[in-house]
């Protein structure tokens, strides 16, 4: 007789934002036959964005990992929406942007627009920040006003976009934060809502901010000034 498998569990991952190192550490700890949900914002702000990218895609497209629509995936799409080619001040600012180009953006604003803003389980619910209170619809941006009104009609959710120390609960455990701000050198976290176990590795730090063009030259201008003094020195 076969032994009777278990029932399949869910790792809600929370925010990776270029973390593509941690996800794959954190893939190697998390059993091969569960699946994942990667609870939006898996762009921006980390080192390693295309690699962070193609490996949730990649996830997708063996169906281990179900990608959540963070806010700012979804304003990628609409700022890449909005330009006329030639890109915005908007986008001039986004990471992403900046690190894939344009041209690779615009690829992969179509796969980006078609995820998911909800994954509901068995007595619980995946979103990337929670529920606008006034029509319990999916919000990518609501915090408190979510945290302080949830009645608990859709279960247990559990949300990512509030970075933190640790798995934070709110509600009486109703409401579950995991992220762990992989993206500013905390970790990046796994959630089981079957079982409440949580698996957590270390994240990464970001790349500095790039400077504005003005500033970049001041820095310039310093650090020859800096150098001659040194030669004459």
């Amino acid at each position: 007789m076969l032994p009777r498998s278990r029932p399949a569990r869910h790792w809600i991952v929370g925010d990776v934002h270029g973390c593509a190192d941690s996800l794959l550490q954190l893939l190697r700890l998390l059993p091969a036959d569960d699946r994942l949900v990667l609870c939006g914002d898996v762009i921006n702000r980390g080192p390693q964005i295309q690699r962070a990218m193609e490996l949730a895609w990649s996830l997708v497209r063996s169906g281990r990992a179900v990608w959540l629509q963070g806010n700012h995936e979804a304003e990628l799409v609409a700022e890449l929406e909005r330009e006329d080619g030639s890109g915005s001040a908007q986008l001039d600012g986004c990471d992403t942007y900046r690190q894939l180009g344009g041209s690779l953006c615009r690829l992969w604003r179509r796969r980006l627009a078609t995820l998911p803003l909800v994954l509901p389980g068995r007595g619980w619910v995946a979103t990337h920040a929670g529920f606008d209170p006034h029509g319990w619809q999916p919000d990518l941006h609501v915090r408190h006003p979510f945290w302080h009104a949830y009645d608990g009609r859709y279960g247990q959710v559990v949300v990512g976009h509030t970075p933190g120390k640790g798995i934070r609960h709110h509600g009486q455990g109703s409401i579950v934060l995991v992220d762990t701000g992989a993206c500013y050198g905390g970790e990046l976290s796994a959630y089981c809502p079957e079982t409440g176990q949580v698996v957590q590795v270390s994240g990464q730090r970001p790349l500095p901010p790039a400077l504005p063009p003005g500033m970049r030259d001041q820095l310039a201008a310093l650090q020859n000034r800096q150098r001659l003094q040194r030669c004459l020195g």
